[in-house]
């Protein structure tokens, strides 16, 4: 089955087309990526024409027309309390993504722009939406709710979502196949560390708590989000700046993080060659990042009653072996014997604890598109 992967943002759009026979055995056929959306290519639609059009062109296309696409599979970053699954695209669930627009405004839009271009352009194409949030759905309401006066949750639905969930899930299942331990009776946490990064406790195979909240801003330090914050001192920094909402939020979100504190940059590998140098805002920055990664392993051993498997995948996750090393050191309270030469490696799958070790620590590449091309072909194939 050849399946469509879109994940359209506010002014891209990526994509992927993969020739799935299993989600184990599959052919990535073309990638690729539509910038300047809403400048130099006008919409969405025009995007998604450009990229069908390069994939049936006769110089650089992979498949000789439209028809051989099966399906068509949509990355949507919110899908509120409404879905705790993948599902096909109908018109109740395009209804119910436009009413989490409010909940994610610069991503459901455009994720939406999506559909409806494949619409216009495929009709009749079936389609799948893949949630972001619809794994952490498993939470306890302990565990998402604000202390907050509860009628803000009843009137705005206002309570902690989690992101990245389509990625948390996928490495949960791929690192217990690695070191093989049973997903379904494994105390898991995993590390989607990147730009944007969030740490997830799972057990049993399903999300009982996540670091990001009702914005992807909550949670560990990240390249330029604040991560967690006192609620006072943005109310202060409010006051004496004399900020309004939007300048606020582009505080929180774009000028913070390790970019806030390095005045370097927000990408991690600036800020460790910065802090190679001498750097000490860097070095802080590179502190700050590990420091609360590891704050967050802690708590959710707690929250879990222990850990079987410790996960890092993402960019940084991946290729930042400094990283990984300063959260775990330390941890050998909780049972984790750390192998730091293991550890100095970048971008592939493996295991960074030893052999006796009671807590398995491992590196998983993730694959996003593989999961939203997986559910696709699961949801459309079962009709």
């Amino acid at each position: 089955m050849i399946i469509l992967v879109l994940n359209c943002g506010s002014s891209s759009l990526k994509y992927q087309l993969l020739d799935m026979r299993s989600a184990e055995d599959y052919t990535l056929m073309k990638k690729g990526l539509v910038e300047r959306i809403g400048d130099v290519v006008p919409d969405h639609a025009a995007g998604i024409k450009m990229v069908l059009d390069a994939l049936v062109s006769p110089e650089e296309g992979v498949i000789d027309s439209l028809e051989r696409i099966d399906a068509v599979g949509h990355r949507v970053a919110h899908g509120g309390e409404f879905f705790d699954c993948s599902v096909r695209v109908t018109p109740e669930v395009m209804d119910k993504i436009e009413r989490c627009c409010e909940l994610a405004p610069l991503h459901n839009p455009a994720n939406l722009m999506g559909i409806k271009a494949i619409e216009q352009l495929m009709p009749g194409e079936p389609q799948v939406a893949v949630f972001d949030t619809s794994f952490h759905q498993t939470m306890p309401d302990y565990a998402y709710m604000y202390a907050i006066p509860y009628r803000f949750y009843e009137q705005y639905r206002l309570r902690r979502y989690g992101f990245h969930g389509t990625s948390h899930k996928y490495v949960a299942e791929k690192a217990c196949k690695f070191v093989g331990l049973n997903l379904h009776k494994s105390r898991i946490i995993t590390c989607h560390l990147g730009n944007g990064s969030s740490v997830t406790a799972i057990k049993d195979g399903e999300s009982v708590d996540t670091s990001m909240g009702f914005t992807p801003v909550e949670g560990v330090v990240m390249g330029t989000r604040c991560g967690n914050l006192d609620v006072g001192a943005v109310t202060f920094i409010q006051e004496k700046e004399n900020l309004d909402y939007k300048q606020v939020n582009s505080l929180l979100n774009k000028k913070s993080g390790l970019l806030g504190i390095s005045g370097v940059s927000g990408d991690n590998r600036d800020i460790e060659a910065a802090a190679a140098t001498g750097n000490e805002r860097a070095q802080l920055a590179k502190k700050m990042l590990s420091y609360s990664i590891k704050k967050y392993v802690g708590a959710y051993a707690a929250a879990l009653g222990g850990v079987d498997l410790i996960v890092f995948t993402g960019g940084i996750g991946e290729n930042a072996w400094p990283v990984r090393e300063e959260v775990c050191t330390g941890l050998e309270f909780l049972g984790v014997d750390f192998d730091t030469e293991a550890n100095k490696v970048r971008g592939k799958d493996v295991l960074l604890s030893r052999p006796g070790s009671k807590v398995k620590v491992v590196a998983v590449t993730t694959n996003e598109e593989l999961v939203i091309a997986t559910d696709t072909m699961n949801i459309v194939s079962n009709n």
